[in-house]
């Protein structure tokens, strides 16, 4: 299934191009199965071929993302979880990571909308306990352009700097979530602790 995917994913973006990166980041953070970790990468061995700009790919991904995560948002918000329920099997949603995704929510709040970003599964579904919780659209929408962002740039970064071999990560797809997150984790802890050592001005 993942080669299938993975096929359908490096067509579309072959052919069309920043519209390609744009409606399948759209689609995969609306719910539906596509993996990231193949869209950005094929994108960014693209912007090393010269095909593409990195600047434009991880803006359209990242907006591709967030135009997605609000249709997922207004399901939640609109719907409930009635809706999710009765239409979720056609979209292959999965139940089990729906729950973990709300308890994720509950546990951490509106901030689990931007670090959630960077988390498997997380930031696939955390738009629907979003919008079941009717969290604030706006601090929704802020929160998750500024988590997706820096997730497409690495995932783009990463197949540029593959270039042709970018698929050799094909069988790593869930170990790249954890490089993700571990590369974002140890940005934002050098960020805390430059802020803390900063000398405090007279």
């Amino acid at each position: 299934m993942i080669n299938v995917l993975v096929n359908f994913v490096t067509n579309v973006i072959g052919q069309v191009g920043y519209a390609g990166v744009f409606g399948l980041m759209l689609l995969e953070s609306a719910n539906i199965p596509i993996p990231s970790e193949a869209i950005m990468p094929f994108a960014g061995f693209l912007v090393a071929r010269g095909d593409l700009n990195i600047w434009w790919v991880v803006l359209i991904g990242t907006l591709g993302n967030l135009v997605g995560s609000m249709l997922s948002y207004w399901v939640g918000a609109t719907g409930g979880r009635t809706l999710i329920d009765k239409y979720g099997k056609y979209v292959r949603l999965n139940h089990h990571h729906l729950d973990l995704t709300e308890k994720w929510f509950a546990k951490y709040g509106e901030s689990s909308v931007f670090f959630g970003r960077w988390m498997p599964v997380v930031r696939t579904f955390v738009s629907l306990p979003a919008g079941l919780a009717k969290m604030n659209f706006t601090k929704f929408s802020i929160y998750t352009f500024l988590g997706a962002l820096p997730f497409c740039y690495l995932l783009t970064w990463i197949g540029y700097k593959l270039g042709q071999n970018w698929e050799q990560i094909r069988p790593y797809f869930h170990y790249l979530d954890l490089l993700v997150l571990f590369v974002v984790i140890i940005w934002l802890l050098n960020l805390l602790l430059k802020k803390r050592t900063k000398p405090v001005a007279n």
